[in-house]
C-alpha cells in the first residue's frame, strides 16, 4: 500500500513538517510495510517556506523587520536551491505577530514585508514567491512600498503613517525612486482567494473583522482603499479597483502587482505544482491531508481541498483529511474530492489541551482512520473469497 501524507499546517500546534511526520506514525501503527510518502503543504500561508524547503531543500533565512505595528520582529524567509526566495506575509506582517487585543488595522503597517523582500533582494535573488495568507495588515500594501522605496504623502507633501488611517489622507503617489533592482526580478503572489480591493466582497468587509475592525472602522477601510486605487490609476496608470485577488492581505495583492510587478497565482497549486504533488500520486492507493479546522471555507483555496482536488484527478484516489476541529460548513469539502474527515479529538478537551497534545492526537486519529481502512480491506476480502 502506498500512502501520500500532504497536510497543512496546525495553527499555533505543529507544522506541516511536523503534522505529516505524526500522522507517518500512525499509518505505520496499523499498516508497518505501507510505503509512506509525506509532502507537507501549504497554500501561500503560514508554513509556505518549511514546506518548500522540506521538499526542494534550500536555506532558511532570518531578518529583523518592523512588526504588524512598529515593533521589531525577527522574520524567517526561505532562499530554495535555484536562488528563488520564498517570502511569507505572515512572517513578517501576521495576524500571530499581534495580540488579540492589539489588533487594529487602522495601525498596522506591512512595512515588514518590503523588509523581507529587501533582505532577499541583498541576498541576491531576483525570484520571489510571496505568500499572501494570514496578515494583520489593511494599508494596501502601503508599508511593503515604502520600504521598497516609494512614497505615499498627503496633500502638503509630507509621508503618510502607517496602517488604513494612513491611507485616508493620500493624495500622491510616487514610485520614481523604487528599487531598481526590482525591475530585474519575477514575483509571484501565492493567493487563493478571488476578493477585489474595495466593496462588501472587499478587503476590509471580508477579512476586517478577523484583523480586529470594527463596523465603523470597516468603513473607514474600505473608503481608504477606494482612495489609494484612485489614487493609483491617476499617478501609476493602472487601475486595480475590480481586479480578482487584490483585496488579498488587506489590499497587499494589489500593491504586488502595481510596485513589483507580481503575477497572482494560486497558492496551492503553485506549492502542488512545486512539491511534484503529481508524480507521487503514481501508484498511490489513498491520500490523507489535514488542516486545524475545517469549515465551509476550506473549499476554496485550502490545502484539504486543493490536494483532493489534484488526487481525483489521478483516477478518483480516495481522500481522507485529519483535522483539528470540524466547524459548520464542513462538508462542503465532501464536494471537492474528500471522501472522509477524521477529527483528533478523542473526548472532550480544551483548546490548549488539543494544541499542547496536537501530534499525539494526529498520530492517534492517523491510527484509527487506518484501523477502518484495514477493517474494509478484510471485509472485502471475505466477500471476494465468499
Amino acid at each position: 500500500m502506498k500512502i501520500v501524507v500532504a497536510p497543512d499546517s496546525f495553527k499555533g500546534c505543529c507544522t506541516a513538517v511536523e503534522a505529516s511526520r505524526a500522522i507517518a506514525q500512525g499509518i505505520a501503527a496499523v499498516f508497518p510495510q505501507a510505503g509512506i510518502v509525506r509532502l507537507p503543504a501549504a497554500d501561500g500561508g503560514e508554513g509556505t517556506a518549511e514546506a518548500l524547503l522540506s521538499a526542494l531543500g534550500g536555506v532558511k533565512k532570518t531578518a529583523n523587520v518592523t512588526g504588524p505595528l512598529g515593533d521589531p520582529v525577527a522574520a524567517a524567509f526561505a532562499i530554495l536551491p535555484d536562488g528563488t526566495a520564498v517570502i511569507e506575509t505572515a512572517s513578517a506582517s501576521g495576524l500571530p505577530l499581534v495580540p488579540r487585543e492589539k489588533l487594529n488595522p487602522l495601525l498596522a503597517t506591512s512595512r515588514g514585508t518590503g523588509e523581507l523582500i529587501r533582505a532577499a533582494l541583498d541576498e541576491g535573488c531576483r525570484k520571489f514567491l510571496i505568500g499572501l495568507g494570514g496578515s494583520a495588515t489593511n494599508d494596501a500594501g502601503m508599508g511593503m512600498a515604502q520600504a521598497l522605496g516609494v512614497s505615499f504623502s498627503d496633500a502638503a507633501g509630507r509621508e503618510l503613517g502607517p496602517g488604513g488611517a494612513g491611507l485616508e489622507r493620500l493624495a500622491r503617489i510616487d514610485a520614481s525612486r523604487l528599487d531598481a533592482r526590482l525591475s530585474q526580478s519575477r514575483f509571484t503572489a501565492l493567493c487563493d482567494v478571488r476578493n477585489t480591493l474595495c466593496g462588501p466582497d472587499g478587503a476590509s468587509a471580508v477579512y476586517g473583522p478577523q484583523k480586529g475592525a470594527t463596523p465603523e472602522t470597516i468603513a473607514r477601510l474600505d473608503a481608504a482603499l477606494y482612495r489609494f486605487a484612485q489614487i493609483a490609476r491617476r499617478d501609476l496608470g493602472r487601475d486595480i479597483l475590480d481586479v480578482p485577488g487584490c483585496g488579498a492581505a488587506g489590499g497587499l495583492g494589489a500593491a504586488l502587482p502595481l510596485f513589483c510587478g507580481a503575477q497572482i497565482q494560486s497558492g496551492i497549486d503553485t506549492v502542488l505544482d512545486l512539491i511534484r504533488f503529481d508524480a507521487h500520486m503514481s501508484g498511490c492507493d489513498l491520500v490523507i491531508t489535514g488542516e486545524g479546522s475545517i469549515d465551509g471555507q476550506s473549499a476554496y483555496g485550502k490545502v484539504p481541498a486543493g490536494v483532493a482536488r489534484r488526487a481525483k484527478r489521478h483516477g478518483g484516489i480516495p481522500v481522507a483529511a485529519v483535522v483539528g476541529a470540524m466547524k459548520p460548513g464542513a462538508e462542503k469539502v465532501y464536494k471537492y474530492g474528500i471522501d472522509v474527515i477524521m477529527p483528533t479529538a478523542t473526548g472532550p478537551m480544551t483548546l490548549g489541551e488539543s494544541i499542547a497534545r496536537a501530534p499525539e492526537l494526529l498520530s492517534g486519529a492517523a491510527e484509527r482512520l487506518m484501523r477502518i481502512v484495514r477493517m474494509t480491506l478484510k471485509h472485502v476480502h471475505l466477500s471476494t473469497e465468499q
